[in-house]
């Protein structure tokens, strides 16, 4: 699986309540809650993000609360991919488990700045910046969380083995 897009980059310790502020969180509904990604921290996000655009972010990402709602915000965007040098333990899990891919990559963190293009395969784990025309190796997803992915998340992946 391969994705392609236009990067948004952000530092250290991007937390839930920046990436859906929690006066939004009245409701789940996926397409609601992207309407407000990332506001806190980039008010024009929103009406800049295209479907397939990556974020990337330095350290701790995702830090914070425990609720889905964060990843959900960021998959509803458009965002394909999510790469950061690490995640929050559990938004790393909650990502998975809504279908959202991510990869902890330092070297690519260190190397791609806002609007590169870059190119993502998570069979491999390669990420090529298009632009810049680097390539770097982040561990590739196992079998079983890229079955999750495909199933756009754990809940369908279990649907679907029944």
């Amino acid at each position: 699986m391969k994705v392609k897009g236009n990067v948004f980059k952000y530092g250290n310790n991007v937390d839930t309540d920046v990436i859906i502020p929690a006066r939004y969180l009245n409701t789940s509904d996926p397409k609601e809650l992207a309407l407000h990604c990332m506001e806190d921290i980039d008010k024009d996000f929103v009406k800049n993000v295209n479907q397939g655009d990556l974020i990337v972010a330095n350290k701790n990402f995702g830090c914070g609360s425990s609720r889905e709602h964060a990843p959900m915000s960021i998959k509803a965007a458009g965002v394909s991919c999510v790469i950061a040098s690490t995640f929050a333990r559990i938004f790393f899990r909650n990502a998975i488990n809504i279908g959202l891919p991510i990869l902890e990559c330092e070297e690519a963190v260190k190397g791609i700045d806002a609007g590169d293009e870059v190119e993502v395969d998570f069979d491999t784990g390669v990420i090529i910046n298009v632009t810049k025309n680097q390539t770097y190796q982040a561990e590739a997803f196992p079998e079983f969380m890229q079955k999750i992915i495909k199933a756009d998340g754990l809940i369908n992946y279990i649907k679907s083995t029944r």
